[in-house]
């Protein structure tokens, strides 16, 4: 899955994975990680998601990743926000106030940049990548986030031969899987959402869960 496969989906507003409001689990689960006020939190394949306001709203600042341009800068259009803007290495970062967003491959951070980033909130990145890239992803996560971090991963399950992704699914299995060597994992919660995913519906999948877990790196 190239770069340009997301540049486009953009650009064709082809943007159903974004949510409109504040995603439930986020607001329900993430007090109970007990973050600092002040932590850093890294938000990967974030979009122009209403969810890096959230967390700023909680005193936390907050760094999210995205590969398109377009993204970024509605996200910061929508939020009556004035970015200042700048390029660090091989990425274009747009910050105002507590929210930075870095414009570039999730894949060329390196853990300099994520030094200070002691929280991650994953909701669409694990889920939005094909089996290899999220192989990838995981290591990385490894690779770039330090010992102590905790944070919250939402996934989604379903029988992958009636529908094919993005969004992909990702089985309780693969999640240990890729992330079991260096994380602690806890389910926090686990809901059928298929009565409530029409695309799903119509797509003739059969069932669909959806899963939050607290995560903490060893």
């Amino acid at each position: 899955m190239e770069p340009k496969f997301w540049q486009e989906r953009w650009a064709r507003n082809q943007i159903g994975f974004h949510l409109p409001e504040v995603n439930p689990y986020l607001q329900k689960h993430w007090p109970a990680l007990a973050v600092e006020e002040g932590a850093k939190v890294l938000v990967p394949l974030c979009g122009k998601s209403l969810d890096l306001m959230w967390l700023a709203s909680q005193c936390h600042r907050v760094l999210g990743v995205e590969l398109s341009e377009q993204a970024v800068e509605t996200f910061f259009d929508e939020q009556n926000l004035t970015p200042r803007i700048t390029r660090r290495g091989e990425f274009k970062v747009y910050q105002a106030d507590a929210i930075e967003v870095w414009c570039g491959d999730f894949f060329a951070l390196d853990a300099q940049a994520l030094a200070d980033c002691t929280a991650l909130y994953d909701r669409a990145a694990l889920i939005a990548l094909p089996p290899l890239m999220r192989a990838q992803y995981a290591e990385h996560l490894n690779v770039v986030l330090r010992p102590g971090c905790q944070g919250l991963l939402i996934t989604l399950d379903y029988d992958q031969t009636q529908k094919a992704g993005p969004p992909f699914a990702v089985t309780d299995e693969e999640v240990h899987m890729l992330l079991g060597e260096h994380w602690s994992l806890e389910v926090l919660e686990q809901q059928d959402i298929l009565g409530e995913s029409w695309k799903f519906l119509q797509d003739g999948v059969t069932r669909l869960e959806e899963r939050a877990y607290r995560l903490v790196r060893y």
